[in-house]
């Protein structure tokens, strides 16, 4: 019988098999995503690794008390085990050891790990009440200033050149499209670009001074495990940063399946 590891985002899900045999299947919510989808989503994994599946580490975003399916509706034969994305992050990147594990993605999450669970967690507050550090949240600081004319304009004028800018395009995606917190993280690499200029600089640096204290500063003086695309594309930047703070790194993942490979050995 097949292990099977689930690791399921907002933006992509990663499906390996015992053997090392990989699928990827677009991401979803388990609060958000419309049953029907998650359905589907479901279906066709189940399709295409066949019954031979005797455990399912299941990893997803916004796992609340009780998943909103019952997995043994697909992989009746195997015993089903749930898990939230910060343990993703806290198996991936520390295992066994003690550390913070970070989530630094679209989103950003984070807890104190003491090798086996979570001994304290700071409440992430998602992208409008908190997730400090995340690519959303410095979507929403570039727009806002955008919108309110703080942007410099040789860095508004290539936004403009490159997406669709005007009020009530910006407007309707956050307050009225699906997925607000994706689409200000899509912003992230048009910033990374221009981290040159003094005013993109400040605007990353600053929303990861924020990450640094008002969240990982809440927890004991330990390395911190980073997974997340966005946290590794910076991770030059949280080095030189954190050194500030007296942060140090033990990991930075671009997603946690590897790391979760590593975790199980398979």
């Amino acid at each position: 019988m097949k292990t099977l590891i689930a690791d399921c985002g907002a933006t992509k899900a990663d499906w390996l098999l015992s053997g090392g045999r990989l699928l990827r299947t677009e991401g979803f919510n388990l609060a958000q995503t419309p049953l029907p989808k998650l359905r589907a989503i479901l279906d066709s994994v189940a399709k295409e690794v066949g019954p031979d599946v005797g455990e399912v580490h299941f990893y997803a975003a916004a796992l609340v008390d009780t998943p909103p399916v019952n997995l043994s509706d697909w992989f009746p034969h195997a015993s089903i085990h749930w898990y939230s994305d910060l343990i993703a992050a806290a198996h991936a990147a520390l295992g066994h050891r003690e550390g913070i594990a970070a989530i630094v993605g679209t989103g950003a999450n984070t807890c104190q790990w003491d090798g086996e669970k979570v001994v304290k967690k700071v409440p992430c507050g998602g992208f409008i009440l908190g997730d400090e550090g995340s690519a959303a949240v410095l979507g929403r600081l570039f727009l806002t200033d955008f919108l309110k004319g703080f942007v410099p304009e040789e860095i508004a004028r290539a936004f403009r050149a490159r997406f669709a800018s005007d009020y009530s395009t910006l407007v309707s995606h956050v307050y009225s499209q699906p997925g607000p917190a994706r689409y200000l993280g899509a912003y992230a690499p048009f910033l990374l670009e221009n981290y040159a200029h003094p005013y993109v600089k400040a605007l990353v640096d600053g929303n990861f001074r924020q990450l640094f204290e008002r969240t990982i500063g809440q927890y004991d003086a330990l390395p911190v495990g980073v997974v997340g695309g966005f946290g590794y594309a910076c991770r030059n930047i949280l080095q030189t940063l954190g050194a500030e703070y007296g942060i140090t790194f033990s990991a930075f993942l671009p997603s946690p399946i590897n790391g979760l490979k590593s975790y199980y050995g398979i």
